[in-house]
C-alpha cells in the first residue's frame, strides 16, 4: 500500500457511479434527458437507508414530531398565498447566436455567451415550477404545478395535524417527498436536477421561542451528518445567509455545505426560521383561521416555523466524495507489487448499500456452494445481502470493497465440520471465525 487518496474530480464519482449501478443517466438509450437521473440497484438502497436515517432521527426517535406524505399537485391558489407564483423565478439570459439559455447570476459577463461569445439578451425573469393540467381540458381553470418544494403541503396539513393528534407546541411534522424545479441550468450531476427528493420538516414554536429553537436544530442536524450517516467533521460547516440574500419568509437562514471536490463549499441542506409567514398567508387565502389556541393563557396565535430542509440527492453525493477513497497498490497483503489502483467505499456501516457479502472459497465444491447458499438464505431476511461466487476470492474481496459492502463471510472446508465462517472486515481488514447460529446477532451488534 502505497498511498491514499479521496476522489477529486466530478468525473471520476460520475463514472464510478455508473459503472457500479449507483446512478444513470435518465433516458440513456434515448440520449438522455438534462436534469433527470435515473438510482440503480445500489444507488436506490443508499438512498433508501438516507432516508431511513433520517426519518429516524426527526420522527421516529421523537415524540414531538409527526410523519405526513402531501400530494404533489395541490392546489394552485397555495402557490399564490406561497409567493411562488410570483417570487420563485431565476434570471435568466439567451444567446442571441446560439440560442442556449443561462441564468445570468451564474455568468461572470451577462452579456457575452461562455459557449459561443454570441451577444446574450438582457436578463428576464423565469418562474422554476412545471405547469401541468388537471381533468381533460387544457385551459386557464386546469392549470396546476408540480410542487417545488415539499413544504406547503407541511402548512395546508397543521390544522388537520392539531385536530387529530391533539398536539401542543412545540411540535414539528416532517415528510419526504418529490419536488420538481425547471432549473435553467441544471448540473454537477445530481447536485442540481429538475427532480429530487426532499427531506424536510417544520417545526412550529410560539413567538419569541423561534430563536432558541433554530440554533437547537441547527446544532441537531450537524450530528446526524456526523453521527448518523458518517460525514468527515472536517468536510462540513455552517454558514449564515447576509441580509441581502434572505428569503422573503426568513428571520434568518443558514445552509449546512459540505467540501466537494470539484464545486468547493456548497449547500447540503438549508435551516431557516420563516416566522409566521406561511401560515398568516394561507389563513388569508383561504379564510380558514389557523391560529394556535393556547390552552394556558387562552391567548390565539400564529406561530412561528423552523425549517431544516435537505436534499436527498446532494446529501447522497456529498456520502459518497466523502467515503471514495483510492489506494494504489491496492492492500496487498502478499509481496507481490502491483500498480493498480484499488477504490475502497469506507460508507458508515449504518447506512451502506449493502450490509453482507456472502463468499463460497470454491464454486466447483458443491457442499461449500450448497453451505453458502444456506448462509445466504438465513441472512437475506434480515440484512442486504449478496451472493458472490465470480473471480478469485481477493477479487471478490476488492469488489465488495469498492461498493461499499461492510462486512464479506467466507464459506471454506472447514466450515462443512466446525459450522463456522471467517467473516472480514472492511475497513480493518481483520478475519475472525463466527458460527453460523450467531451470524445474526454478531451482524446486529457490527450494524
Amino acid at each position: 500500500m502505497e498511498k491514499k487518496s479521496n476522489v477529486n474530480n466530478l468525473e471520476k464519482i460520475v463514472s464510478f457511479c455508473k459503472r457500479k449501478g449507483f446512478v444513470f443517466q435518465s433516458s440513456d438509450i434515448y440520449g438522455g434527458i438534462g436534469g433527470f437521473y435515473d438510482f440503480g440497484p445500489l444507488g436506490v438502497e443508499l438512498k433508501n437507508n438516507i432516508k431511513k436515517s433520517w426519518w429516524k432521527r426527526m420522527v421516529q426517535e421523537r415524540s414531538d414530531i409527526f410523519g405526513l406524505d402531501s400530494s404533489i399537485i395541490m392546489n394552485p391558489k397555495i402557490w399564490e398565498a406561497s409567493g411562488h407564483t410570483s417570487n420563485f423565478t431565476d434570471p435568466l439570459v439567451e444567446c442571441k447566436k446560439c440560442h442556449k439559455r443561462f441564468r445570468s447570476d451564474h455568468l461572470k459577463n451577462i452579456k457575452e455567451c461562455p459557449e459561443c461569445k454570441g451577444e446574450l439578451i438582457p436578463p428576464r425573469q423565469f418562474n422554476l415550477m412545471f405547469k401541468t393540467f388537471v381533468g381533460p381540458v387544457e385551459d386557464n381553470a386546469s392549470i396546476a404545478f408540480l410542487r417545488p418544494e415539499t413544504a406547503q403541503g407541511i402548512f395546508i396539513n397543521y390544522k388537520n395535524i392539531i385536530d387529530t393528534q391533539r398536539v401542543k407546541l412545540p411540535f414539528g411534522v416532517a415528510q419526504i417527498g418529490k419536488s420538481f424545479r425547471n432549473e435553467i441550468t441544471p448540473g454537477n450531476f445530481i447536485f442540481r436536477t429538475r427532480e429530487f427528493e426532499q427531506m424536510e420538516m417544520e417545526y412550529f414554536v410560539k413567538p419569541g421561542e423561534d430563536e432558541k429553537m433554530f440554533d437547537y436544530f441547527v446544532e441537531e442536524r450537524l450530528k446526524w451528518y456526523t453521527d448518523d450517516i458518517g460525514i468527515k467533521k472536517e468536510n462540513l460547516r455552517i454558514r449564515k445567509h447576509e441580509e441581502d440574500e434572505l428569503a422573503h419568509y426568513a428571520k434568518s437562514c443558514v445552509d449546512v455545505e459540505y467540501n466537494f471536490p470539484h464545486l468547493g463549499w456548497s449547500e447540503i441542506e438549508g435551516i431557516a426560521n420563516r416566522t409566521d409567514f406561511d401560515l398568516k398567508q394561507h389563513e388569508k387565502f383561504s379564510g380558514i383561521d389557523l391560529k394556535y389556541f393556547e390552552e394556558d393563557t387562552k391567548n390565539k396565535f400564529i406561530p412561528y416555523v423552523i425549517e431544516p430542509s435537505c436534499g436527498v440527492e446532494r446529501t447522497m453525493l456529498a456520502v459518497l466524495c466523502d467515503a471514495y477513497e483510492e489506494i494504489e497498490g491496492g492492500r496487498t497483503t502478499t509481496t507481490e507489487k502491483t500498480k493498480e489502483i484499488e477504490i475502497i467505499l469506507k460508507i458508515n456501516k449504518k447506512i451502506a448499500p449493502l450490509e453482507i457479502a456472502i463468499i463460497p472459497l470454491v464454486k466447483n465444491k458443491e457442499e461449500i456452494t450448497k453451505k453458502a447458499k444456506d448462509v445466504y438464505r438465513l441472512l437475506k431476511k434480515e440484512f442486504i445481502c449478496q451472493y458472490d461466487e465470480i473471480g478469485t476470492v481477493g477479487r471478490r474481496y476488492r469488489r465488495q470493497d469498492e461498493i461499499g459492502t461492510p462486512f464479506a463471510i467466507t464459506i471454506d472446508f472447514e466450515t462443512l465440520t466446525s459450522e463456522d465462517v471467517t467473516v472480514r472486515d472492511r475497513d480493518t481488514m481483520e478475519q475472525k471465525r463466527v458460527k453460523i447460529l450467531d451470524l445474526i446477532n454478531y451482524f446486529k451488534n457490527n450494524l
